[in-house]
């Protein structure tokens, strides 16, 4: 008897608590507009352009978000966000999710109750020196200093890199990208290690990009990608599978150009399944049948996404390499849509 009582007692409580937790999607459609944490301004990624208009491939992930619920790439207000502040913005709800060079790990996904929904750029951390200093490897940066923005992961991985190598460094603590570049250009700090692609977007930004060089050491793994809070999976759901929905587009021929014509219909069961006229995903997820539609037209899929904003031919001049799909070497992968 008193076992009944107690699991009922259970159930009873765990289906509050997921009622309680269940409601950012309610809350997002309630409000007309998603609240996206990005950075306060990394070029590339997400930054506002001479209008105020936030561009970038971060703030492409917000807006498909944005259009799979609302139909609209436009219904998003961006929250910049630091490496210290980000965390606490989502925990307490004033953004309903985080699209900011934001790495995956045990910690952050753990114990302080995030979800990772995926990762959206394979990163890793690496340094940049002035070409006058004369560097051709981190290993030779014995005594130097060291801009790095707290609250992130580089501080731990640049003093675990500097002491399995035996050499010592002197931290220049800075907040944000901005800070660092202004600090890093006025001789502040010799180097300026984050994740590689942080650098090659900083650097792209310079009034003289060639005199400043990529050492050739990547120290770390930097999985990065949107999270939520722990306790939704609904809103978790509907984050995760937009961001599928660019990759899966990239990887089945899905793109800005063709998507409307290929929602007519096609002889691809998945693609069918994915375009809404086939089964009913958008059901499962709360949403309209074309959510994921409106998710690949918001911006593209996964590869138009970083073409116009990273790649080779971009000032950033980023190779798909690690993040080309799995059909081309790369570790992009979606889980099907069935």
């Amino acid at each position: 008897m008193k076992k009944t009582v107690f699991l009922g007692a259970l159930t009873v409580a765990g289906l509050a608590a997921g009622a309680s937790a269940a409601a950012t999607l309610d809350d997002v459609k309630a409000r007309g507009k998603l609240n996206c944490g990005v950075t306060t301004g990394l070029v590339g990624f997400a930054a506002p352009d001479a209008n105020g208009e936030w561009k970038g491939f971060d703030v492409g992930v917000c807006r498909a978000v944005a259009a799979a619920v609302f139909g609209d790439p436009t219904a998003v207000e961006f929250v910049p966000t630091t490496g210290k502040t980000r965390f606490t913005a989502l925990a307490s709800g004033e953004i309903d999710m985080l699209a900011r060079n934001t790495t995956w790990t045990f910690s952050r996904d753990v114990d302080l109750k995030f979800e990772f929904v995926g990762v959206n750029y394979y990163d890793g951390q690496g340094f940049m020196v002035p070409k006058d200093l004369g560097v051709g490897s981190a290993k030779d940066l014995d005594g130097a200093t060291v801009c790095i923005q707290t609250g992130t992961t580089t501080e731990l991985n640049l003093a675990d890199f500097f002491r399995a190598n035996n050499i010592s460094y002197e931290p220049v603590p800075i907040e944000t990208n901005a800070e660092a570049q202004q600090q890093y250009l006025a001789g502040a700090c010799d180097v300026y290690t984050t994740d590689a692609s942080g650098l090659a977007a900083t650097r792209a930004t310079f009034e003289d990009p060639a005199a400043h060089v990529l050492l050739p050491e990547i120290v770390s793994k930097e999985p990065l990608g949107p999270l939520v809070r722990h306790g939704d999976n609904e809103w978790a759901d509907v984050v995760r599978w937009s961001l599928n929905a660019l990759i899966a587009a990239e990887e089945m021929g899905i793109t800005s150009a063709n998507v409307e014509e290929l929602s007519a219909g096609t002889n691809n069961p998945e693609v069918n399944r994915i375009l809404g006229t086939e089964g009913n995903l958008g059901e499962m997820l709360g949403l309209s049948a074309d959510w994921a539609k409106n998710a690949i037209m918001a911006g593209g899929n996964y590869a138009e996404l970083f073409e116009k904003n990273i790649g080779e031919t971009t000032p950033i001049g980023l190779a798909r390499g690690l993040n080309a799909q799995w059909t081309d070497g790369g570790l992009l992968y979606s889980p099907p849509f069935r």
